[in-house]
């Protein structure tokens, strides 16, 4: 008797600790990204390193029989490099989103792609149009939105060009690969190694096209051999860190827990992030910006409730194999909240 009470004691505290690992790396994610980047203005640089630490993470924890992702062939990396281009380009675009705006602005365009999600299903997938429910959450958010919009100061064209531009290739990337997941079989860790080993060989490309080369070439010179500096460096391990760990955590509590808490947790965590970028810095948006972002977020879980309740359409429900990725993803969450972004995770709670 006492055993098997000793034994659901280990598994409440088990369980428990990846919840709060999860809710911690998820919330905190998009914050650390923006310390980042704000220390190391190299994003195509500094997402490279997220790659990298992401890939060689799962395949060494694989090496070391604690995780199982299916191996890495040319004919399935051939397959999958269409979905890896998407990838790159929304953690690309939601890199310089960062650089150039705070981190308000990316929740609130990381919280609109339900609704370009639920035009791209009914325009390309043939999904049927959203239910009432559906409908009211996805103006909610899109009210939110502009209020938002309409009151940030720190508005400029650059920030709110890379905002959009982050929008478009996050809703591309979302819908593309459900396609991409459910016909290639991968499993999530699969999944995991092969997005960002495949966005890591792209990178080079996109170094030389935005001319980033040049501009890390000229900082080490100008550094006359200084080149470890060490908030510096902390910064850009914490956020590679970060993202590992949150590929693991987000796929460990999704199978901890049921669906519906693990969506709670997600909504829990984009409030986390605005308390935490409140308090820390004044990278922030003003008392009503807030308030128009909060309501955005209250129109995803509405959302959120729409398309998982016992009264959702089933057209309006993912495939299992589509929903454990999105969810599991961390990715997204750059900031997401869910990937290096290694997983997609972070998708489903937006």
């Amino acid at each position: 008797m006492s055993s098997i009470r000793f034994d659901s004691t280990k598994q409440y505290y088990t369980t428990s600790g990846l919840v709060v690992g999860y809710a911690l790396c998820s919330s905190l994610l998009a914050v650390i990204n923006k310390f980042a980047i704000t220390k190391f203005n190299y994003p195509g640089l500094l997402t490279a390193l997220q790659y990298l630490t992401s890939a060689l993470g799962v395949w060494v924890l694989g090496k070391f029989g604690f995780l199982h992702h299916d191996p890495f062939t040319f004919d399935t990396a051939k397959k999958f490099l269409p979905a890896a281009f998407v990838f790159y380009l929304a953690i690309f675009t939601n890199t310089n989103l960062l650089r150039h705006a705070n981190v308000d602005t990316f929740i609130v365009f990381r919280s609109l792609t339900p609704l370009l999600v639920a035009l791209a299903d009914t325009a390309f997938r043939r999904q049927p149009c959203p239910s009432r429910l559906t409908f009211l959450s996805l103006v909610i958010i899109l009210g939110g939105a502009v209020g938002y919009v309409a009151t940030d100061s720190g508005f400029t064209l650059t920030a709110y060009s890379w905002a959009f531009a982050y929008l478009v290739t996050i809703t591309t990337e979302m819908v593309y690969i459900k396609h991409m997941v459910t016909n290639l079989g991968l499993n999530t860790w699969g999944f995991v190694l092969y997005n960002n080993l495949l966005s890591l060989i792209i990178s080079p490309f996109f170094w030389f096209l935005t001319g980033e080369y040049g501009e890390v070439f000229a900082a080490l010179v100008a550094s006359a051999g200084s080149w470890f500096v060490p908030d510096v460096f902390f910064a850009v391990a914490l956020s590679c860190v970060f993202g590992l760990l949150i590929s693991f955590f987000g796929f460990a509590a999704r199978k901890a827990i049921s669906a519906t808490a693990f969506t709670v947790t997600g909504v829990v965590n984009k409030f986390l992030t605005v308390v935490i970028n409140v308090l820390i810095w004044d990278k922030h948006a003003s008392p009503f910006g807030l308030i128009c972002l909060l309501v955005t977020i209250a129109g995803g879980v509405l959302y959120q409730q729409s398309v998982t309740g016992p009264g959702a359409a089933p057209a309006q429900r993912e495939p299992t194999v589509s929903k454990q990725n999105d969810t599991e993803n961390p990715s997204d969450d750059f900031g997401g909240e869910d990937q290096g972004k290694s997983l997609l995770g972070k998708h489903a709670s937006a």
